[in-house]
């Protein structure tokens, strides 16, 4: 009988089953912002981050246990190592560049920039974890006990990476920091691991010959140099956003506020009255008649981005009392430092969840609501609910409107629906959209508009047409016959992400 290769030390093999699974988190949480510049922050991209890292975990599990069973595990562990380290250190450059030419939503774009930002490294890794059991099983009886633990101390390590890198080091640390950081430290443990087992007298080697060695160690160098000087499309990186400031070469103070490859506000520097972006005009049209002209309001602001519409209000209607509830407070900051912003007793913010915020707030207190909240293109969903609608009604006064922005695109499944479920909770509730959009010809911004009273369509209209593009108002059985049979979303359904796909 062929003898079994001696066992790992306990501590030793709990370390390695520890972090080769908490590697792979890693490395799967941040291949979610690693894409998302690129196609974007939705349902699809997460599940295709998701689906691709658990595959190339099956698969490495598969192939691991495959050669743990026809080599000595002890000689494969330090290059499985050290492979996961140059694999890592190459997913900067091959996303990078790769997003360029991958631009876009389409599912195939997707799932191969999934591919490239986690699939080689974590496939590589996640052989590691049956290397280990089956040097651990020196006696069968003990196997249950064995695999046992240490499946759960590899799960262990994959919620304590998924913790620590999201409440720690995305806050902390630039994605691409933190895939070098990642592939370095893989690198040393697999060297320093080599160098014990052959001082152990396990004979444990680093693969091939010294050519290969030098090959494999200027490939990793190559990927950490090009990773680190790999084109990034951020300006600052946010936990929640890859954000950039772009001048607007027309304009003297104009800027453009880009989150995650979308063009998200608009700001002029010199001019706060000035509004770039139709749907920002059609809100100003909106908050032009609230109340006398000029007259302070009070507004909630549901979702920051460039402080476009705080700022107009700020400069048509001084004195007024705003509060904006933004979830990113680093883009809070960029907007101070590129955007102008300057928040005061008049303009407050809180950085936290909207629909949260929003619970904390007293009733009837506001004469208008502003929803303009987006993860990516689409309005999160928990903030597209009846619930939600219900209590953005709770806040508002009588008279006040509650004005929301959505994307939508050919053929305008979720802007029907979210019509109808800001309907269920409004008894008056209108549409603005261009023409041509509500026809189904192309993708567009959509507001609708809601009040617990009679809306003043009429005098919204004759604002809206003086906007330099035509825009239609829909109300009544123009609005019944365009919502049609289409569903209201609740928090127990509501498959955003799926009523915006074509």
């Amino acid at each position: 009988m062929e003898n079994q290769p001696r066992a790992l030390p306990s501590a030793l093999a709990t370390a390695l089953a520890f972090g080769s699974s908490g590697a792979v988190l890693v490395l799967e949480i941040v291949a979610l912002r690693l894409v998302g510049p690129y196609v974007g922050v939705t349902l699809q991209v997460s599940s295709s981050v998701i689906g691709v890292a658990l595959a190339a975990i099956a698969y490495g599990a598969w192939i691991g246990g495959r050669l743990a069973d026809r080599f000595d595990a002890r000689t494969l562990l330090a290059p499985a190592l050290i492979l996961g380290a140059i694999g890592t250190a190459v997913t900067l450059p091959l996303v990078r560049w790769g997003g360029e030419l991958l631009r876009g939503g389409t599912a195939p774009a997707v799932l191969m920039l999934a591919a490239l930002a986690i699939f080689l490294p974590a496939l590589v890794l996640s052989t590691i974890a049956p290397m280990v059991v089956k040097l651990q099983l020196a006696d069968l009886r003990k196997a249950g006990s064995v695999v046992g633990r240490l499946s759960s101390v590899g799960t262990l390590g994959a919620i304590t990476a998924t913790l620590v890198t999201g409440f720690v080091f995305v806050a902390a640390m630039p994605s691409s920091a933190i895939i070098l950081s990642l592939a370095v430290l893989l690198a040393i443990s697999g060297v320093a691991l080599a160098w014990w087992l052959r001082r152990t007298g396990t004979q444990a080697d680093l693969p091939g010959s010294p050519k290969i060695r030098a090959s494999l160690a200027a490939i990793g160098l190559a990927g950490a140099g090009l990773g680190a000087t790999a084109p990034t499309p951020c300006d600052v990186e946010t936990a929640y956003h890859c954000a950039s400031v772009t001048k607007d070469s027309s304009r003297e103070g104009g800027r453009t506020l880009v989150l995650n490859s979308a063009r998200h506000s608009y700001v002029d520097l010199n001019d706060p009255i000035y509004l770039e972006f139709k749907y920002v005009q059609w809100i100003g049209a909106v908050t032009n008649v609230l109340k006398s002209p000029g007259a302070p309001i009070d507004a909630l602001h549901l979702g920051g981005g460039g402080f476009t519409v705080p700022n107009y209000l700020r400069a048509t209607r001084p004195g007024s009392d705003q509060l904006v509830l933004e979830l990113d407070g680093g883009l809070v900051e960029l907007d101070k430092q590129s955007l102008g912003l300057k928040t005061g007793p008049d303009m407050k913010v809180r950085v936290g969840d909207a629909r949260v915020g929003l619970a904390e707030r007293p009733d009837t207190s506001y004469d208008l609501v502003v929803g303009d909240a987006f993860g990516h293109l689409a309005v999160p969903w928990h903030l597209a609910t009846r619930e939600m609608a219900a209590d953005v009604a709770r806040v508002l006064r009588t008279d006040g409107i509650y004005a929301q922005n959505v994307i939508d695109y050919p053929p305008n499944r979720f802007i029907r629906a979210e019509t109808a479920t800001v309907a269920a909770a409004f008894p008056h509730v209108a549409l603005i959209a261009p023409p041509d959009a509500l026809v189904g010809g192309q993708g567009s911004n959509f507001v609708i508009l809601a009040s617990k009273t009679q809306l003043p369509l009429d005098v919204i209209q004759l604002g809206l047409e003086g906007l330099p593009e035509p825009v239609t108002v829909l109300s009544g059985t123009e609005l019944t016959t365009f919502i049609g049979d289409s569903p209201v979303l609740t928090d127990d359904y509501a498959p955003v992400d799926q009523l915006l796909a074509g």
